[in-house]
């Protein structure tokens, strides 16, 4: 018998469609010019509408960034950010005093809970040539009982990331970082702690996956109850239990079956999502995400009122310094440096 674990094909645009757990996905992709001596791009700002600028000019966006592209400081309540860089590099700062920087590879997983602000900065070091940036950021919700917890942010390193890999009978390989989740025997680094993906129960998976083109691979099945996405960002087609899609396209997916996936005449990338639905009333107001109008509420004048920490520093588009490597300081002063 045919299978076919297809529910629905979406064309894409910058925004992602999710479905619970998940709240939002974005897909950054910016061909960035060379740096100037504040990191910012070597390239005239006429034209864009500065603050607001998510039209592609030129190959790339400053996003509400006015010097450096990215988004200066900004609250987040009742979820979490996980914010995936294939290329480039972000520059963290929060009202915690806590600091980063990350990219190439590297994964930052961040509860905002009860309530932080922080940036999200694209510094451009690189003065004498291009600075090519890709990320994804992905919300992913928090139930009611975790909307409150205690804010926290932790570095999933490239070099820590376990990588899943196949190899088909053809000698064609697919090879998946499994940022959450797992496959087989290949299982992520620890989420946040207070995340819905901490819970194995709730199977949350985050992979992003990359075929050899012409590759062969059977994404394995899980729990009925699942709701699974598979997002085609860059190839050319895929054929999916031998439905023929082309690139750019989100495929919806039943979970609790097996799903044949044949690459094109391309090398085909991939980003997963998965999860048990929280099936909680979801009430969202720009970077607030909560169960009710009235926790919406609540949570502007908290933020009036003690602006989740301030702002401890001298900018709100924080950026480091150039020299700075890859690294994390986190609120009870220990660092990693990369």
């Amino acid at each position: 018998m045919k299978r076919n674990s297809i529910l629905n094909i979406i064309p894409l645009a910058f925004m992602w469609p999710v479905r619970d757990p998940f709240l939002f996905c974005a897909h950054h992709l910016d061909d960035f010019p060379a740096g100037n001596e504040e990191m910012g791009p070597v390239a005239s700002l006429k034209g864009r509408d500065i603050g607001q600028d998510f039209t592609i000019k030129d190959g790339w966006r400053m996003y509400h960034g006015e010097i450096v592209p990215g988004f200066p400081a900004h609250p987040h309540r009742g979820f979490e950010t996980v914010t995936i860089v294939k290329e480039g590099l972000v520059d963290h700062a929060d009202s915690y005093g806590q600091a980063g920087r990350y990219g190439n590879g590297d994964v930052q997983w961040m509860t905002a809970g009860e309530g932080l602000q922080h940036s999200e900065m694209f510094p451009l070091l690189n003065q004498q040539d291009e600075n090519p940036a890709e990320l994804f950021q992905v919300w992913l919700n928090l139930p009611k009982a975790g909307k409150f917890v205690k804010p926290h942010f932790k570095m999933l390193w490239s070099e820590d990331i376990p990588v899943f890999k196949s190899t088909d009978e053809n000698g064609k390989t697919t090879e998946a970082n499994v940022i959450a989740g797992k496959i087989g025997e290949v299982a992520a680094l620890a989420p946040a702690p207070d995340s819905w993906a901490a819970d194995p129960e709730n199977e949350v998976a985050v992979w992003t996956v990359g075929m050899e083109a012409g590759a062969e691979w059977e994404i394995p099945a899980a729990s009925k109850n699942l709701n699974r996405t598979l997002y085609f960002y860059r190839g050319t087609t895929i054929s999916i239990d031998s439905t023929e899609i082309s690139v750019y396209k989100a495929i919806e997916l039943k979970a609790d079956v097996e799903t044949l996936l044949v690459n094109g005449d391309s090398d085909g990338y991939f980003l997963l999502l998965q999860g048990k639905p929280i099936g909680e009333p979801v009430v969202q107001y720009g970077p607030f995400v909560m169960n009710s109008e009235a926790e919406i509420q609540q949570a502007f004048n908290d933020y009036r009122r003690t602006e989740f920490g301030g702002w401890p520093w001298s900018r709100h588009d924080q950026v480091h310094p150039r020299t700075q490597g890859r690294f994390a300081k986190y609120v009870d002063g220990t660092e990693d440096i990369r």
